[in-house]
């Protein structure tokens, strides 16, 4: 019987179930007490069975209840508060209790979703938290025997869900969540990727059909949600480039890094290892090389420590690209998105019970490398780190076009307005002071590289370290690419491919490495306060 004609079937016998627990009873209060667990008891009863004889039912249950009454008040229901009685719906026997310890754990997370609200929180308060029925209370501001109630209405619910259940899936009960989201190419108009992943929806949906494709129903049916919202949230994302839509099924279109254990070990071992080979060698050749004393060579205040933190890493970023096995193009990997970007967009999930990899909230702090410029012209190549200011965001790129054009009057002898002067002084480039007259050699506050003859020095060393190395980096890495493509998708191959290409090269988390082995040996020393908003940041000829 459904809810409402249960109510109605209470309502109605209600004042002659009264007036037979009157006649049976010593008192008002007993008889009060009496008629309150009659019709609890009926109403719980209607809930769960078909009656043919309604009226003999009410009356079969009105008496077990009066002979419980005769058993004694010990052991009756009868002259306890609501609140105390609700205890035996929801006691130490419990079906949910057994359920929640048997091997449906998985089937009963996906139905504990479909759950009104409140009775969701009061399931995984009492059975997954382990709180009282006391605590519930106060936590949610509702009544004890309210809490009672919903345990039991909400142990039903579970039943009937867990006979009927359709896809077996924790999203419903256990979203996951991107720790990271970033960008490799160029934004749009809409900014980083990170924009379109802002909602817990957005990540779960894209989650959803990363191994393989599903309807809209199907997706909203995994996360235990309207398909309305599911509709209208799949759509945009397949709009631009995030979801590929094939038939009426939808694919994830973005790489997910979900690593397993195994590969957290392979990956922090990889990189430590080869920043420990690279990094060191290519601090003690380049500080041995003569180059920082070149004059082709600018850094402010002849700060060795501050040039080296910007050149270690944009060596390690572009040296050595000639013995790159880059078999896949940018053009074949990268999505063309409506608002003008052209990227690859990938995710990280950290699963609770895998250890993340070595630096992991470190690597959440790097931006980059950014490389922007023309050819025959400047390039202005930077990173972002924990040890820099936040400078990369999502009007970075357009602003580097002005800088780029601003450096290069400069550079090439012309004065800047003071305005623009105080604007480059502002991005840390130039000195803090409003001095339009200073030539680039004395208010530059990044690194110069002045010809492409010096750069070629710079490089020439990373490439000589990297082609020495080679052999040992191709056998750190290949465990851990092989498991990485042996876990990714059709769809996602090509991107995903590209992406291990550069491993050792413009990679991030490299760079990263090879910063933290010297900052770690004393190599590097920790930059002052006030150079942390130019630090690694090199302006150099293309």
């Amino acid at each position: 019987m459904n809810r409402d004609l249960a109510e109605k079937t209470v309502i109605e016998y209600s004042k002659k179930l009264y007036g037979f627990a009157l006649g049976k009873t010593s008192d008002l209060r007993d008889a009060e007490d009496l008629a309150q667990e009659i019709s609890l008891r009926l109403y719980t009863a209607l809930l769960v069975s078909e009656i043919d004889n309604i009226a003999a039912f009410v009356w079969r249950i009105a008496h077990n209840a009066l002979a419980n009454y005769y058993r004694g008040r010990s052991r009756s229901g009868i002259g306890i508060c609501i609140d105390d009685l609700a205890d035996t719906l929801c006691g130490a026997d419990d079906p949910l209790t057994d359920i929640a310890e048997a091997e449906t754990v998985t089937r009963l997370h996906s139905e504990i979703a479909r759950l009104s609200k409140l009775q969701r929180q009061i399931v995984i308060l009492f059975y997954y938290e382990g709180k009282k029925q006391e605590d519930i209370s106060n936590i949610l501001s509702v009544p004890v025997g309210t809490v009672k109630w919903h345990l039991f209405e909400a142990k039903k619910d579970l039943k009937k869900g867990m006979e009927t259940m359709k896809n077996l899936t924790e999203l419903k009960f256990n979203p996951i969540h991107f720790v990271m989201c970033g960008t490799n190419g160029s934004i749009g108009a809409k900014g980083n990727n990170s924009n379109f992943f802002r909602s817990t929806l957005a990540q779960n949906i894209a989650y959803a059909v990363w191994k393989e494709g599903k309807t809209i129903n199907e997706i909203a049916d995994c996360l235990g949600v309207s398909p309305v919202f599911v509709e209208s949230e799949a759509e945009y994302l397949a709009e631009y480039g995030f979801l590929l839509k094939q038939g009426n099924k939808y694919l994830c279109n973005i790489l997910l890094d979900e690593a397993t254990t195994e590969q957290t070990r392979l990956s922090s071992a990889m990189y430590e290892q080869a920043a420990k080979l690279f990094a060191n060698a290519l601090y003690d050749e380049l500080t041995s090389s003569g180059i920082l004393e070149d004059d082709s060579l600018y850094y402010p205040q002849h700060d060795r420590n501050f040039a080296l933190w910007s050149l270690i890493p944009f060596i390690a970023a572009r040296s050595g690209e000639t013995l790159m096995e880059d078999t896949i193009s940018f053009e074949d990997a990268a999505t063309r998105r409506p608002d003008g970007g052209w990227n690859i967009c990938y995710a990280s999930v950290l699963d609770s019970g895998v250890e993340p990899p070595k630096y992991f909230d470190s690597v959440q702090q790097l931006y980059g490398p950014c490389w922007n410029g023309d050819q025959e012209k400047l390039i202005l190549w930077m990173v972002d780190t924990e040890w820099s200011a936040k400078r990369a965001d999502d009007n970075y790129h357009n602003a580097a076009k002005r800088d780029l054009s601003l450096f290069e009057r400069l550079i090439s002898g012309s004065s800047l307005t003071a305005d623009e002067y105080a604007y480059m002084a502002e991005r840390g480039y130039l000195k803090n002071q409003a001095d339009a007259d200073q030539t680039a050699e004395k208010s530059l506050q990044i690194v110069w590289v002045k010809n492409t003859e010096t750069q070629k020095k710079l490089l020439s060393i990373g490439d000589k370290l990297k082609e020495k190395y080679k052999a040992q980096f191709d056998a750190l890495k290949a465990p851990l690419v092989n498991s990485i493509m042996d876990g990714t998708p059709k769809q996602l191959q090509k991107a995903q491919a590209f992406g291990l290409q550069y491993i050792f090269y413009s990679d991030g988390w490299f760079l990263l490495h090879c910063l933290k082995e010297l900052v770690n040996n004393g190599k590097l020393t920790l930059p002052t306060e006030e150079q942390k908003i130019s630090l690694t940041t090199i302006i150099t000829r293309n």
